[in-house]
């Protein structure tokens, strides 16, 4: 008895190109059948499941995940894209064990059973410890029994968590596919729904939100020479721009609705990181997608680890937001979201605080100019017209040829300097081409390094919140740039070798 599982890559996917070619150089087809059948090999199952785990990692990939591991074949490209794999696995093993026969039926609960051990596997490989500093105060215990006697469900409870300000910790052992928060979208706060909400959500909510937005000149200054000061500066240009167009226009036509005093850069400020830091967007049932505060949930922390991946779709039959485990969670632990495939850069902007953990989308964009499409032969990854790098850390290829950094940027470095030599072979022209290429990144990344200041001068002593967070995000920075350097100076102690073998 044999049953067959269809992992396809929809044709609708933005990526859908590049992926296609990626799953292809991988000896698979777009829509593959994986057929299961039990053999005598001890090791069938788990088998059928690394394929299978190998065809959804493409499929789920991202932008940042196909530039940086289009050639390399990586234990995981990232936990969102592990969680997302292994559980979009998992939803079409269940799927197919409701027609399935009762033989069908031994064969795909077992294929389940590994599923979700091998999920369990990731989550005891990549957990961060939970500590609580402080219960729950009055005003989140009031917000959660208005909430439970407004329909909310849940199995969590709001608490103060070391680093992460407020979170939900698991009240209780919670497994993959519990639902852990379910919320009625009739508390659902949008730009339809604002002047019908109970007003205990916004008391709920804090005096200040310490993000980006909010940082002074201490912390602004701490931050010359990174991405971090652009975003913020940009940001707040944006916002001020809107406020102009909007105040004091409102306030002087209408000043019994927009009070002058009400309607301050300030207050304007302030509402701003609220909705930034707070809102999600959800596709409603009509079809439209909205951005919404949703009480309760936003008090569910962002992690490079999460618990919840998707939970951005109304539930039709319930009317229901719900946020179901991607992951186990222990009692006692954190239950956190992935807001998104987001920078550090911007969740200190917009969120105010620096995730646990090494961030795979904290890239370095890189303006090299001339980018053109990438014919490289044996390459992966085609017409990439933008470039960037990160964390070398990240990197598990550090031959010749690629040193840890992005094969799509190196690539386009190559044919800059010389369009005739399109391989990677062992010839002395690629070996001398590639040392100009790591010096000249050498020159680029120390002027990067010297750009952002010696470490001893950062103003460490500061207990400010917002230069704490300057300081911390400078040396992140820092992390990556000197990751980069170290890989160029190997990656030349490398090609110089192999070169002087070659000449005797």
């Amino acid at each position: 008895m044999e049953c067959s599982i269809l992992l396809e890559l929809a044709e609708s996917d933005p990526l859908f190109d590049k992926k296609k070619k990626l799953v292809q150089d991988n000896g698979f087809k777009p829509k593959e059948q994986i057929c299961i059948k039990r053999s005598s090999d001890p090791n069938w199952l788990s088998t059928s499941l690394t394929v299978m785990h190998r065809i959804a990692r493409i499929i789920k990939m991202d932008e940042v995940e196909l530039y940086f591991g289009g050639e390399e074949q990586l234990d995981s490209y990232s936990p969102r894209n592990e969680l997302e794999a292994l559980n979009s696995i998992l939803q079409l093993v269940e799927s197919s064990l409701t027609n399935a026969c009762e033989m069908q039926k031994n064969i795909l609960q077992d294929l389940r059973n590994i599923t979700v051990d091998k999920i369990c596997q990731f989550a005891a490989e990549n957990s961060l410890k939970t500590t609580i500093v402080e219960g729950q105060t009055d005003k989140e215990k009031q917000l959660l029994q208005w909430g439970e006697n407004n329909g909310v469900k849940t199995r969590l409870q709001i608490t103060y968590v070391e680093g992460a300000g407020r979170g939900a910790i698991a009240r209780e052992d919670l497994k993959v596919g519990d639902t852990a928060l379910e919320i009625p979208t009739s508390i659902i706060i949008s730009e339809e729904l604002v002047q019908k909400t109970d007003m205990i959500y916004f008391d709920s909510l804090p005096e200040d939100f310490h993000t980006g937005l909010s940082f002074g000149m201490s912390a602004m200054m701490s931050l010359y020479g990174t991405l971090l000061l652009d975003e913020i500066m940009q940001a707040k240009e944006h916002l001020r721009a809107q406020y102009d167009k909007l105040f004091p226009a409102l306030c002087n036509e209408h000043p019994d609705i927009f009070p002058p005093e009400l309607y301050t850069w300030e207050q304007f400020l302030r509402a701003c990181e609220l909705w930034y830091s707070n809102s999600m967007k959800i596709m409603f049932a009509d079809g439209k997608l909205r951005t919404c505060l949703i009480p309760i949930a936003g008090f569910l922390n962002h992690s490079i680890y999460p618990h919840v991946v998707n939970y951005g779709r109304v539930d039709s039959t319930t009317n229901t937001i719900n946020f179901r485990l991607s992951r186990p969670c222990s009692a006692g632990q954190e239950c956190c979201l992935s807001y998104g495939n987001l920078s550090t850069s911007h969740l200190v902007t917009f969120y105010g605080f620096l995730p646990q953990g090494y961030n795979p989308y904290d890239v370095i964009p890189l303006d090299i100019g001339g980018a053109e499409e990438d014919s490289t032969e044996g390459s992966s990854t085609s017409e990439w017209t933008t470039h960037m790098v990160r964390g070398t850390w990240f990197s598990n290829n550090w031959n010749i040829f690629y040193y840890g950094l992005p094969s799509p940027f190196l690539d386009c470095l190559r044919r800059a300097r010389n369009p005739m030599l399109l391989t990677k072979k062992l010839l002395p022209e690629n070996l001398e081409n590639g040392i100009e290429i790591l010096e000249d990144l050498l020159a680029i990344f120390n002027d990067m390094m010297d750009s952002l200041g010696d470490a001893d001068l950062d103003d460490r002593k500061n207990t400010s919140w917002d230069v704490k967070l300057a300081v911390g995000f400078k040396f992140l920075q820092r992390g990556i740039v000197s990751s980069i350097l170290t890989s160029c100076h190997k990656g030349l102690d490398l090609v110089k070798h192999e070169l002087s073998k070659m000449n005797g």
